[in-house]
This record gives C-alpha cells, sequence and structure tokens, in this order.
C-alpha cells in the first residue's frame, strides 16, 4: 500500500477530527480534494504553504477511503504528465494513517516528507 498526503493546518485538521472528516474548501469549491504522492507533495506544499510553521501532513491509506479516487492533471506549471490524486469527497478520519507536522527549512521550502517521518 502506497500512502497518500493531504496538506492542512493543524487547526483544519482539529476542527476535521471533531466533525469525523475532513471537508476541505476544495471540495465545494472545485468538486474534489487535493492530495499527492510523496514525491510529488513539495510541490502544492510550496506553491501554496511557503515559509508556513502550521502545516501538517495526512497520511492516508487509500483503500480506507470511500469516495471516488482519480488521477488527473495538476496545475499547467507542474511536471508533464504528472497527474496527482483527487478526493470525489471527504476524507474519513478512519482513512488517516498518521498526522505529521510539514514544517519548511530554512529557505521557507518544504522537502521531502518522509524527512518529516523521521525517515
Amino acid at each position: 500500500m502506497t500512502a497518500l498526503l493531504h496538506l492542512t493546518t493543524d487547526a483544519e485538521w482539529q476542527a476535521a477530527r471533531d466533525r469525523g472528516a475532513v471537508v476541505a474548501a476544495s471540495l465545494a469549491a472545485v468538486g474534489f480534494i487535493h492530495l499527492s504522492t510523496a514525491e510529488q507533495v513539495h510541490l502544492p506544499a510550496n506553491a501554496l504553504f511557503s515559509g508556513r510553521d502550521d502545516i501538517v501532513l495526512l497520511w492516508i491509506d487509500p483503500a480506507r477511503l470511500a469516495a471516488t479516487l482519480r488521477w488527473e492533471p495538476g496545475q499547467p506549471n507542474d511536471p508533464d504528465g504528472m497527474l496527482f490524486p483527487h478526493l470525489y469527497g471527504p476524507i474519513e478520519i478512519e482513512s488517516v494513517l498518521w498526522v505529521v507536522p510539514y514544517r519548511p527549512g530554512p529557505d521557507g521550502a518544504f522537502g521531502n516528507p518522509e524527512d518529516a517521518l523521521g525517515g
């Protein structure tokens, strides 16, 4: 099993725990929640959260997700042919394996998410 990742803030994660699911704003705005693989999560992290120190990574078991998962193109400036996992529904709390702080380096940029796991 390869975990998928979702970027969120500490505060949004706490609200999701109280609600029982992650319901990101993108679900209402574009119809899906943005997910990433470990190899690509630094791209949205640096584009959206550069320098922020309140970001956590949700490591998700895709087999536990109830909603439809599709692999689709990301942003036009992403590497050619790169597809991102998009979840067409909420992320149930039960599908989250780990919640790990994801902090940028001294230059404000995010790097390898596996470093946050201690690996």
